[in-house]
């Protein structure tokens, strides 16, 4: 059973968050939470967000056990870019670009052969 979510327009660049999505991808979803908590990093803030809302969602409507899931897939995608203008010395103008981004979280439930598996 495969849980997904999404955070769409989210107010940083795809580029940060990759930086965080691939330290915690493939981790056990609690496992994951105490880790985003205590990142410095602002992108921490959004997926630690969407990965409760996803982990909350698995176990009200899918009924999953909170044990088991795990983030089989995270990646975050490029969003619309705001242009913007700031005025720059002798009259020239400096373009500032501000990026946003859509994350992608996959949570799968663990296979009863790969908790075996990996607890004995």
């Amino acid at each position: 059973m495969d849980v997904r979510a999404k955070a769409r327009y989210v107010s940083i660049s795809a580029q940060k968050l990759r930086l965080v999505c691939d330290r915690v991808r493939g981790m056990d979803a609690d496992q994951a939470l105490v880790v985003l908590k205590f990142m410095p990093h602002k992108g921490a803030r959004y997926l630690h967000k969407l990965l409760e809302s996803a982990v909350a969602n698995a176990e009200e409507n899918f009924e999953l056990n909170r044990q088991d899931l795990y983030i089989q897939q995270l990646f975050a995608d490029e969003g619309p870019s705001q242009r913007r203008v700031k005025a720059g010395a002798r009259g020239r103008y400096k373009p500032r670009v501000k990026r946003s981004s859509h994350l992608t979280l996959v949570l799968r439930e663990r296979e009863i052969e790969e908790l075996r598996r990996d607890g004995a």
